[in-house]
């Protein structure tokens, strides 16, 4: 039987070709570390590796937003510790200016302490992250208090300019977390205002600014049955907004470590799944690329011996 002579040559390119390919595949698997670049090297684990590709990204989102709402949440825990502050020192002044012996001097020194001690609280209550205020519920693109003075800068009202509403924030699966509170609340539920909440008796602006007045016309009475009373409710709600905050800020940090966990642990799934042994494809390739170079001086053998064949008749 004769064999057509480009039978040979087919032969070899078919040959050479599939050596070429062989390498091309295990180049990309120790470049990539990755033993499934394509479905058919593996469709049953090129499914399973999309699987956990996918939990993957999902956790990656969920760490975002937990980091994100941990930055949020360290801004307001520190605004709340500035209006605690700022709390306090009111309290000491009412004390102050109860007792029917402070001087008319010392209690309008205090009342002009009282102004600038509310205008501070506006400015802390009006913090901003990044383009949004933290305190003004959804209704995050504007300040959410406004300060109205008197022709002698003494604060006659504060104007709430947000909403009650707050944005619950996904940090795993089926799992939630609100860190905002609005500044003011009187619906009668939802989020604790942090400023006002009719519920808790906490009105701050409103309590500040009554003190301010009777410290201006000397009234220590009133100071002593109305502000004060009035003072340690907003002082408990302020405090109460704290603790919230400090245990929001805890379940960030489990949720944290629990997605930092998951990550590794899918991480290593997918490498039993795709990944490749580095070593074992080193060798391959090594295998590959000799048996390739075999086969062109083969090839190149066999084309010069036809060569001297056909030119010796």
């Amino acid at each position: 039987m004769r064999i057509a002579g480009t039978s040979y040559n087919d032969s070899m390119a078919s040959q050479i070709n599939l050596l070429t390919s062989r390498q091309y595949k295990l180049q990309s698997k120790a470049t990539t570390g990755q033993s499934i670049t394509a479905p058919e090297d593996d469709p049953a684990g090129m499914a399973q590796a999309l699987g956990l590709q996918a939990d993957n990204s999902t956790t990656a989102q969920y760490a975002q937003n937990i980091s994100t709402l941990q930055n949020r949440s360290d801004l307001i825990a520190s605004a709340l510790q500035q209006l605690k502050t700022i709390s306090d020192r009111v309290g000491e002044l009412a004390t102050q200016s109860s007792d029917s012996l402070s001087t008319s001097a010392e209690m309008q020194a205090n009342a002009s302490e009282t102004t600038q001690l509310i205008n501070q609280a506006v400015q802390i209550m009006n913090t901003k992250d990044g383009d949004q205020y933290l305190f003004g519920g959804t209704a995050s693109g504007q300040a959410p208090f406004v300060a109205a003075t008197d022709a002698n800068g003494h604060v006659t009202g504060v104007t709430y300019r947000g909403n009650a509403s707050v944005t619950d924030h996904e940090i795993g699966q089926s799992s939630s977390v609100t860190v905002d509170a609005p500044g003011k609340n009187t619906s009668g539920s939802g989020a604790r205002g942090v400023i006002t909440d009719s519920r808790y008796g906490a009105d701050f602006f409103n309590h500040m600014i009554s003190l301010q007045n009777h410290l201006l016309a000397g009234d220590t009475a009133s100071i002593n049955t109305v502000d004060q009373p009035a003072l340690a409710k907003d002082e408990d709600n302020i405090i109460n907004q704290v603790s919230n905050n400090g245990a929001v800020q805890s379940r960030l940090d489990v949720a944290a470590s629990a997605a930092s966990a998951r990550t590794s642990s899918l991480n290593t799934s997918l490498t039993n799944v795709a990944g490749a042994d580095l070593a074992q494809t080193l060798t391959q390739l090594t295998q590959a690329q000799n048996a390739y170079q075999a086969a062109l001086q083969s090839s190149a053998s066999i084309l010069q011996l036809r060569t001297s064949l056909l030119s010796s008749f």
